[in-house]
Parts: C-alpha cells; sequence; structure tokens
C-alpha cells in the first residue's frame, strides 16, 4: 500500500512539473501567436485586406528579381470613385473599395504582390507570361466592371481603368519605373473600358507625383465585354 502512494505521490510530483513548465511555454506561445497577428495586420489595408504600401513593394521588388521578364506590373484606378461616395456615401463606397480588393486578390491569385497604395489606386504585380498576358488583363476589366451588391440590396455600377507595363517593353525592372509606365497606360484608357499595355514611349512620360503629363502613343486591344 505505501509503495503505491509512494508512486502516486511521484507521479503527482511529474505532473506538476510538467504542468508548471508548459504554463509558460503556452504564454510564450500565445504571446508569439498574437505579435504575429499584429506583425501581419500592420502589413495589410484594414478594409480591403491587401498590402499597405511599403510591404506590397519590399514582395513587389522580390517577385521582380526572381521572375523578371515575365512579370507584369499593373496599376488599377477605379472610375467615377467619387460620385459614388457623393450619391451614395462612403459607406457604399468603402463596399465597393472591399469588393475591388477581393476581385483583385482573386484574380492575381496567391503568389502575386497586391496592395492598395491609397484612396481608390491599386497595384498589382504576378508572374504573367506574354501569351497570357492580352486575356488576362481582358478578364480582369470585366471583374472590375462587374456591379457591387450593397449591404443594403442596393447595386452600384463599377468600372477601372487598367494600365500594365512588362520590363522586356520597358527595358528595367526598377519597379518605380514600371509603375510610372504602367500608370501612364492607364491614364490613355481613362473610362474606355479597355486594359492599355504601356510602349517604351510610356517610360518617358514627364510625371508628378506619380501622375503623368503629356500624351505619348497608345497600345490598346479591343473593349472589354
Amino acid at each position: 500500500m505505501d509503495s503505491v502512494l509512494r508512486t502516486q505521490a511521484q507521479f503527482g510530483q511529474r505532473a506538476l512539473l510538467l504542468t508548471t513548465a508548459v504554463v509558460p511555454l503556452t504564454g510564450w506561445a500565445v504571446h508569439a501567436i498574437t505579435l504575429h497577428k499584429k506583425i501581419a495586420a500592420s502589413r495589410r489595408d484594414p478594409l480591403t485586406g491587401l498590402l499597405r504600401r511599403d510591404a506590397y513593394t519590399h514582395r513587389a521588388r522580390r517577385l521582380l528579381a526572381r521572375h523578371g521578364d515575365t512579370v507584369t506590373v499593373v496599376m488599377v484606378d477605379a472610375d467615377h470613385f467619387k460620385a459614388i461616395n457623393d450619391q451614395l456615401g462612403h459607406a457604399a463606397g468603402d463596399t465597393v473599395l472591399a469588393a475591388f480588393g477581393a476581385r483583385l486578390t482573386a484574380w492575381a491569385g496567391p503568389s502575386a504582390a497586391v496592395g492598395r497604395l491609397g484612396g481608390d489606386e491599386f497595384a498589382l504585380v504576378l508572374d504573367l507570361p506574354a501569351a497570357r498576358r492580352v486575356q488576362r488583363l481582358e478578364q480582369l476589366v470585366r471583374m472590375l466592371h462587374t456591379p457591387v451588391v450593397l449591404e443594403d440590396g442596393r447595386t452600384v455600377d463599377v468600372a477601372a481603368s487598367v494600365g500594365a507595363a512588362t520590363p522586356d517593353t520597358i527595358g528595367s525592372r526598377d519597379l518605380s519605373a514600371l509603375q510610372r509606365a504602367a500608370d501612364a497606360a492607364l491614364y490613355d484608357g481613362k473610362h474606355t473600358g479597355r486594359p492599355v499595355l504601356a510602349t517604351a514611349a510610356h517610360a518617358t512620360v514627364p510625371s508628378l507625383n506619380g501622375r503623368r503629363l503629356g500624351r505619348p502613343g497608345t497600345a490598346t486591344w479591343g473593349r472589354a465585354a
């Protein structure tokens, strides 16, 4: 009987030691998870879930270094967004931006860099070979022209302008240069419903705070359905 009691006591002491050892480990694990979530949240825009500018830039440059000339840099600008805010309210505008964020993420896939640069401006960097480029960009325009259903059941017509640039055409793998060229191409197709692929001329367009000045020649394809 005494041996049984001693065995139970020893087992109890070991269990207590294990328990006291696990508690601080569990506490650190919870702390690590919480810290990881905070870091992840700081990298993403809370409204759209897209990467913030710094996180997007870091990921985009890594993709450019890894994939080179098959990478496509895409700039997206919502059309008539101020009118949506003014006529339907900022809550409706937020719903539209969130919808755009979800559509851009779905279109680009998990390996891409998808960021909200501010307001209604977005940027994407993804591996997109030339053979699929036209078809995929036209698909993106169609997705962004699909009406958005608001929380109260109303439907709002939406649209976006899209410009794209590639290192093989622009002659540079510099992210800033590619974004400027894509942005210049975007403004050549503004409100047309057509994506525009930048030419070498778009890389030379002067800009002010990232916005183009002047009008080079364009390279466009057919209107998206």
